[in-house]
């Protein structure tokens, strides 16, 4: 049957006529990624890039139905589950974030293989489902329980439909995904090129829908991972599955995107492959505006000058009269890690005094040390996380740009 041949996914990118609204969003979303926390030293930011993981994983987890508190994600990454309200909804989320920091390590070390293949495709998901809690890791497949293997593609018989899509048999994901790896493989060759195939590889594979479960979530770090080697991932400090969740207008446009681009081709004016064209370049462009604006809204929350005002005036509204407490906080936010012996530097006060200015600070989960004694480095307690990062997990209103508009073609 013609549609079950791997060419039933054309178009796979954009390549023969790009819009120049695609290559601007391209550059726009270079330079904007490029700009993310440069004036941040980089401890500081290696805490908020762990929040940003968090982040990540509460919305990728809210896109799929599963709404779990931040504080419950933190508690499961430490090991306290008897402090979780749902225990497996927060394990699965902490799967996710350990998976992301996986991807975020072995780029950092040049070390990530290509996010579009088989192998690497395979992995994520073995990654996710081995760190998933038992509850989770079992499906109603045509009436029958079946467990989720990490790692494995849908076996022989394992049909699906999702909505009204029906993706390709499961004896033929192999070479599906085959076709796949090959041509992301030759359309992120170029720079612009591998910020151009994100949103395409993105709905190609939850197209192919590889896996019994965990699909879209395998996307979302697939796009994370196909973000860092475009050059675009910020030093990890935005999230692609925060403005999927949200959407730029209503919080439903991501699935009905996904809908819309997996229509058939609408005549010989609508490229040359099985799908429409069309749909797919409207798709991408949401897509690339969905990442600009939440770059932008990222650089807005982390920005040094502004998340350095917005904690000095909390830790002042906390310990009013204590001056040299923000002074600390502005110090090692600012200039990264701190021997405690160098406080007294920074506020001219007593050693004794700042002794029990860095206790109270400590104490209070503002800053953090790995010993009694050692250096300390900032935190961000998440009780205070929201006057710090308005907007991050919640509806509050945020002091950003508005958000950007999508193309239209």
């Amino acid at each position: 049957m013609a549609l079950e041949t791997p060419a039933r996914i054309e178009p796979c990118g954009i390549e023969e006529t790009i819009p120049v609204a695609l290559t601007d969003l391209a550059l726009e979303i270079r330079s904007a990624a490029e700009a993310l926390g440069r004036r941040l030293h980089p401890d500081s930011a290696a805490e908020l890039r762990a929040m940003t993981r968090i982040m990540n994983a509460y919305y990728s987890n809210l896109i799929e139905g599963h709404n779990t508190r931040p504080r419950d994600i933190e508690a499961a990454l430490e090991g306290r589950l008897d402090a979780v309200e749902n225990r497996p909804l927060a394990e699965e989320a902490a799967a996710h974030v350990r998976v992301q920091e996986w991807v975020d390590e072995t780029h950092a070390r040049g070390d990530l293989p290509e996010p579009t293949s088989v192998a690497f495709i395979a992995d994520l998901h073995r990654r996710f489902y081995q760190a998933m809690p038992e509850d989770l890791r079992f499906i109603e497949h045509d009436g029958i329980r079946k467990e989720i293997v990490p790692g494995a593609f849908r076996a022989e018989g394992e049909e699906v439909a999702v909505g009204r899509h029906l993706p390709p048999s499961a004896s033929r994901v192999p070479a599906f995904l085959d076709h796949f790896a090959m041509r992301y493989r030759g359309l992120t060759r170029g720079a612009t090129g591998r910020i151009l195939s994100i949103p395409a590889a993105h709905h190609r594979l939850n197209y192919i829908h590889p896996f019994l479960d965990g699909n879209g979530r395998v996307s979302r770090l697939m796009s994370h991972a196909m973000c860092q080697t475009a050059g675009v991932g910020g030093h990890g400090l935005w999230s692609i599955s925060r403005g999927l969740a949200r959407g730029l207008a209503d919080p439903a446009e991501y699935k009905e995107r996904m809908a819309s681009a997996d229509q058939p081709r609408r005549g010989d004016l609508d490229g040359r492959g099985n799908l429409s064209l069309a749909t797919l370049t409207t798709f991408t462009g949401w897509f690339l505006t969905v990442m600009l604006d939440q770059i932008r809204f990222t650089e807005a929350m982390f920005d040094l000058g502004r998340l350095s005002d917005r904690y000095t005036r909390l830790i002042s509204d906390l310990h009013p009269g204590k001056e040299r407490l923000p002074q600390l906080i502005t110090h090692v936010l600012r200039h990264g890690e701190m021997a405690r012996g160098d406080a007294r530097y920074v506020t001219g006060a007593s050693e004794r005094s700042t002794s029990s200015d860095l206790a109270e600070l400590t104490t209070g989960g503002f800053l953090k040390s790995t010993t009694p004694k050692g250096p300390v480095r900032i935190a961000f307690p998440l009780a205070y996380r929201e006057r710090l990062f308005p907007n991050l997990f919640t509806d509050a209103a945020p002091e950003i740009p508005p958000p950007a508009r999508p193309p239209v073609f």
